[in-house]
């Protein structure tokens, strides 16, 4: 009898541990682990701090890592991406390194970047110099895959 009632208890303490190890979902920025992670397209180590792109499946939290907004436009394209537009993205900051979301990003055209794309998000339309043309992430994306084709 008493081992009856062991075995029960060891299956409930097996049960709560797992139920506590349980990994949550999930929704913020993950960890970049600069100079190892790879880009999920070209598979370039992922190392410029003013260009990465980090895109989250909503639907599975799983994440992945570009070392350039075209690289991830063209993933989207490629790989045929169900979930691109209610992906969440985020980009970093040309001047800050921050991450920032992408689609309510500024973006320039004339940057070095690391897959030659030209294009870097700016948290503030402010810190886009006078004199250079300002688009928005959709028009990115549509350049990047017209450049693609």
């Amino acid at each position: 009898m008493i081992v009856k009632y062991l075995k029960v208890l060891l299956l409930l303490v097996i049960g709560v541990v797992f139920l506590a190890c349980e990994k949550k979902a999930e929704t913020g920025v993950a960890e970049v682990h600069w100079d190892r992670d790879m880009c999920s397209r070209c598979v370039m180590v992922v190392s410029d701090r003013k260009n990465t792109v980090q895109v989250r499946n909503p639907d599975t939290s799983k994440t992945y890592m570009f070392d350039d907004i075209g690289c991830m436009a063209l993933w989207f394209e490629e790989e045929k991406i169900e979930w691109k537009n209610k992906a969440i993205v985020w980009v970093t900051d040309l001047e800050s390194g921050e991450f920032i979301d992408a689609r309510a990003a500024f973006y320039d055209t004339n940057n070095i970047t690391p897959m030659a794309y030209g294009f870097s998000a700016h948290k503030s339309k402010n810190s886009i110099k006078k004199d250079e043309e300002i688009i928005s992430y959709d028009e990115v994306i549509k350049r990047v895959v017209k450049i693609g084709q």
